[in-house]
């Protein structure tokens, strides 16, 4: 009986040993060109972590998320037919067939052809069974939406790190800190999936879908009705800062971010709400009127003598069309978007007070928004002191600042005088727990409640009797500006100073004017219209009655 069991034991062995060394005969011998291929081609790292946390829309619908896949790679030592291999391949996954080629002419056993392939183009490489051509498993960051709030979420670069948008902002949040020994490729992809528990963080935007998309549409129609070069649209909560949708146009596919890279379009990833300077236009105006009033400088019902021409270090300062308005009020003045108006109103209450409140609206600071890369200036030329740029200023020319900018200190206005903190990211989930962005409100009010009403009033009657007449909703009270300005010859890259013929067409405004549910800014770059109230206001006009019948808002009286 012992030596049988002995003779069972040894026959065991016998077999896991065979076992082994075929196994290894397999790996070394049969696939070894395959494994040295894939050797070559790789890197220790200890920066390997669990799936990215994934990005959703406020209502659910993801805009970004982690998808399995494969990458195709060559070993040129494994093939002997290089020329009909490199045709092959360039048939099935599109690239040029040059470039397959010089590649597969290299000596070694690892060369990358393509980071990410669809689906099809996986199955058919498995088809053919080419020899030397292989493919990797990995990871991929997915953007299920395409170009659809693209600016909004950014993208995850070759090395596994966000840019742009939230992708970048909350990077590190996104990735989580667990950090694992894994295995990458030379552009950073894992090429193995390792299942560990994360602690990368999920992202709930503030971002309302049906808003954004809408949004996103009236966007796309200014270019096919005003040939707009590109365009913004930002729809904000005012009373807490919460960003319900941000649209740009155009759009780039962030699953694609590398065909823009090389053909030199990486402008195109910039989300110009936050991250180019303009400058308003009219739309600044009220902000103007807002310090005037708050000072007891005017009134609504103030009036001045208008003779379309106001002299200033001797230099003249025009209306718009050298139109002579005689004798008017600071709610005409915002009706009629007189500029010398603006100028008056500057002059009453002065360079250091207006200056005072430039920077309590909050224009020579960044928002703080939760995207990557805010930009602002300071405005350096009101610095000077010259009479001349505080008068242009005060009709929005002059003085730059990012859509955001204006958007939050019209919140102000619109909210009854508070500062908010603008921000997208709404609701964070970690491991089973969940965390919820509290709104920033500055505790000192900006302008107190009762001028913040005397402005609202002064805004109803643009929409009611000015220019702003093409973002009358009937049944409500809409307050709105409308806002042309010159672009000026920096700001298109040219290196000259003063201004072009182009401009940047803006409206602003909010609804139900007295108790806003929501705030909008539309601002279209350079559209062929005569100004903002045959472009941007009937844009706002759009969104602004989308929202109110998605949000069911009540009207504010019959008609």
């Amino acid at each position: 009986m012992r030596e049988w069991r002995l003779k069972l034991i040894f026959f065991f062995i016998v077999v896991f040993g065979l076992s082994i060394i075929a196994r290894l005969y397999f790996l070394e011998v049969i696939n070894g060109d395959y494994y040295r291929a894939l050797a070559q081609g790789q890197q220790k790292t200890i920066k390997r972590m669990d799936e990215r946390g994934r990005i959703f829309f406020k209502g659910g619908q993801i805009l970004a998320t982690n998808k399995k896949g494969n990458y195709l790679f060559i070993s040129p030592r494994e093939i002997s037919d290089k020329e009909a291999t490199a045709k092959k391949i360039s048939e099935i996954v599109g690239l040029p067939e040059k470039e397959i080629l010089k590649k597969a002419m290299e000596d070694n056993y690892f060369e990358l052809i393509k980071k990410r392939l669809t689906l099809d183009e996986a199955e058919e490489l498995k088809k053919q069974e080419l020899k030397g051509v292989h493919l990797g498993d990995a990871i991929f960051r997915d953007y299920p939406q395409g170009p659809f709030a693209s600016q909004v979420v950014g993208f995850l670069n070759d090395a596994g790190e966000g840019q742009y948008g939230l992708e970048g902002y909350y990077n590190q949040s996104l990735k989580g800190e667990k950090k694992i020994e894994g295995l990458k490729t030379p552009w950073g992809q894992l090429t193995s999936l390792i299942n560990n528990n994360s602690n990368a963080t999920n992202i709930w935007l503030t971002i309302d879908y049906p808003i954004q998309f809408k949004a996103e549409e009236l966007l796309k129609k200014a270019k096919d009705d005003f040939d707009i070069r590109s365009g913004q649209i930002i729809v904000i909560e005012p009373n807490t800062g919460k960003i319900l949708a941000l649209a740009n146009f155009p759009n780039f596919d962030p699953n694609k971010y590398e065909e823009y890279a090389l053909a030199k379009k990486t402008v195109i990833f910039q989300n110009s709400a936050i991250q180019k300077l303009f400058e308003p236009g009219s739309c600044f105006k009220p902000i103007t009127m807002a310090a005037a009033l708050e000072e007891g400088k005017i009134t609504p019902e103030t009036t001045y003598e208008d003779k379309g021409v106001v002299w200033l270090n001797g230099r003249p300062i025009y209306n718009f069309a050298r139109k002579k308005w005689g004798k008017r009020t600071m709610t005409e003045v915002l009706e009629k978007s007189i500029n010398t108006g603006a100028i008056f109103t500057e002059r009453k209450l002065g360079n250091e007070e207006f200056l005072k409140y430039i920077k309590r609206f909050g224009i020579l600071e960044p928002t703080g928004i939760d995207l990557e890369g805010e930009v602002f200036s300071k405005n350096r030329r009101l610095a000077k002191g010259r009479d001349i740029e505080f008068a242009t200023a005060s009709f929005g020319q002059g003085i730059e600042m990012t859509p955001i900018q204006l958007v939050r200190a019209f919140c102000a206005i619109a909210n009854g005088g508070k500062m908010v903190k603008p921000y997208v990211a709404e609701r964070f989930s970690q491991n089973g727990k969940v965390f919820k962005t509290k709104p920033l409100i500055e505790a000192q009010e900006v302008i107190s409640p009762k001028t913040a009403y005397q402005l609202t009033k002064m805004l109803v009657s643009v929409v009611d009797n000015g220019f702003g007449k093409k973002a009358r909703i009937p049944g409500y009270y809409v307050a709105g500006k409308t806002g042309t300005s010159q672009i000026p010859f920096s700001a298109l890259g040219i290196n000259r100073s003063g201004y072009s013929n182009q401009t940047w067409q803006s409206f602003i405004g909010f609804a139900p004017a007295y108790d806003p549910k929501f705030l909008i800014l539309v601002k279209l770059d350079n559209p062929k219209s005569r100004s903002s109230e045959y472009s941007a206001a009937p844009i706002f006009h759009d969104l602004a009655k989308y929202i109110i019948d998605y949000w069911q808002i009540p009207p504010d009286y019959q008609l």
